[in-house]
Parts: structure tokens; sequence; C-alpha cells
């Protein structure tokens, strides 16, 4: 493990767990914000691989942490973050890896992927996503004829002026605001909507991370700002330049109850990306915590320990 200076201020917390002498993977936590656990490796055969964690800028155990209030998120962006992946690799004297990500990390895959094909050996994404205008506003909005009374106090928490329009950039100035109660207040209502929208078929149930107050700020405020900047990417890009990925295989498993990122993105881009195996999964939604998408997981990289 250790601290990796990657410029702008940054140092990013790295850690590899399993067999130093394994096939090299790198996960690509969610959120963004939400910081790679040791959980990220438990579909790992940890004797065949060697599995890279690191926590994305402004989060986690990297510093400085979005939390407080005088970090400044200029120098946090997707082209920033993709550098800092492939100074990750340099570092570690790793040539290829398996790239594996999740949610805001099936984003950021496919963006670093894209940017440096020659760098990955295998591309496993989970809840795929793309971050585009579009999606954002489907999850921060439209979502809201799913859940009315739901999205009616998340909605009505920012200034009425600011309603109509971009919600993911409103929240995003109420948790840069001076006063440390409204940025609090902030978090915890992005949070709230956060625990709903990933819950169709159950009940929503609040994720235990979200009682840290430190850990809502910092996943609010990164969520936020990357949201309000549709992923600081060109609107679909990665749907358009998925096909620099033929020739690297790789499988998008995603629920098909899945509505915070709906199952046609992982459709489109499969149908561009031809080496991509699409496995949708009938009753799974948002995350890689049914039993079937579990699965799919775990054949995959026991499949790929063999290339």
């Amino acid at each position: 493990m250790g601290m990796l200076d990657v410029g702008d201020g940054n140092r990013l917390y790295w850690e590899v767990l399993g067999n130093p002498d394994g096939k090299p993977a790198v996960c690509l936590h969610g959120g963004p914000g939400s910081g790679a656990g040791p959980f990220w490796a438990r579909n790992f055969d940890l004797t065949q691989y060697r599995v890279v964690l690191f926590d994305q800028r402004g989060c986690g155990r990297s510093t400085p942490n979005v939390a407080d209030h005088d970090t400044c998120l200029a120098t946090n962006t997707t082209a920033q973050l993709i550098a800092d992946i492939e100074r990750l690799r340099e570092h570690l004297g790793i040539d290829r890896w398996l790239v594996y990500g999740g949610s805001w990390g099936s984003t950021l895959g496919l963006a670093y992927a894209e940017a440096h094909p020659a760098s990955v050996s295998e591309l496993v994404l989970f809840s795929v996503v793309t971050t585009t205008a579009a999606e954002v506003d489907w999850v921060t909005r439209q979502m809201g004829r799913i859940f009315p009374a739901e999205w009616d106090r998340f909605a009505g928490h920012v200034p009425a002026a600011e309603r109509d329009g971009n919600l993911a950039a409103a929240y995003a100035r109420l948790l840069s605001d001076p006063d440390p109660q409204v940025r609090a207040a902030a978090a915890e209502e992005w949070c709230r909507w956060e625990d709903t929208h990933v819950a169709v078929l159950s009940e929503p149930s609040p994720d235990p991370r979200y009682a840290d107050p430190r850990f809502r700020l910092q996943f609010a405020r990164l969520v936020t700002h990357y949201w309000a900047n549709a992923g600081f990417l060109p609107d679909g890009r990665l749907l358009a330049d998925a096909v620099k990925l033929n020739g690297i295989p790789g499988v998008l498993v995603t629920g098909r109850a899945d509505v915070s990122g709906p199952p046609d993105v992982a459709y489109r881009l499969a149908q561009r990306w031809t080496d991509a195996e699409l496995v949708i999964v009938g009753p799974a939604e948002h995350g890689s915590g049914h039993p079937e998408v579990t699965r799919v997981l775990r054949e995959a990289f026991a499949r790929y320990a063999q290339r």
C-alpha cells in the first residue's frame, strides 16, 4: 500500500491484494466518492489475481478530502482521473490489467479503456452507466415519476428558482455553501435520494456509510460535481467511441430492475463494442449484490484468469 503523488496537490491511497505474481486487475469504485473497500476484491480468486484498489481523487484515504470545505474541485475531472489510473499502473510496473468497475466506476472504466486500450486486457463492468446529461436528468428528475413523494422532498430542498434546472448543480452549490449547516443538510437530503432510487423492488434501506456525516459530505459533493457536468465528457462520447474497445474482451452485466442505470445503456454499448458479452439479470437492482450478478462476475474473472 502507499500514497501516490499525482500532482495538483493530490495523493492517491492505493493497496494491492492477492497473489503478487497473479493476473493484474484494477477496481474502479462508484459514486463518484464512494472509496474502494476490500469488498471490491471479493469476487476475485486472490490466488490467481493481483488486485489493485485505490481511492479516487478527493475521497476515502486519498488527500485532500472534499469533505473539507477548503478542498478545491477544479482539479477533479474525469480526464484527471484517467491520468491518475495510468500513473498508478506505471508506478506498479503493470503492463496491462483487467479493469473492473461498477456504476460511476463503469463510466470511468469505459473512459479509461477508450483512452488507453493498450493498457487494458479485459473490461468487466456492472450497473453500467455513461453519465450523460440525459442519464443524470433521468436519475435526478424523471425518476420522480417512480418515487413522487420522495422526489418532491429531494427537489424541494433546493431554492425554488432552481427546481426546474439542473438539480445536481443546485445541490453542488448548496454543498459548497460557506455555512456548514447548509452543507450538512444538503448532503443528508442527497444521500436520502440515493438510498431511494437504487431500491425499486425492495424497501429503501439506509446505506450504513451515510450514517457518517463526513462520508455523506464527501460522497454528495463529488457526485454532484460530476453529475452537474455530465461526467466532464462530451455528450455521447463513450457510446460513440465504444468501437475502440473492439479487440478487448469484456462483460457488461446489469439488472432489468436497475432503474438508476437502465439496461438500455449497456445494450447500446454492446452493439458497438462487439467483443462484449451483455448479461441482463431479470430481478437485479442497482449494484453487485444480487446472487446472479455475483455469479456472472465470478465466472468472468475465473475465465479471464486463464488468459
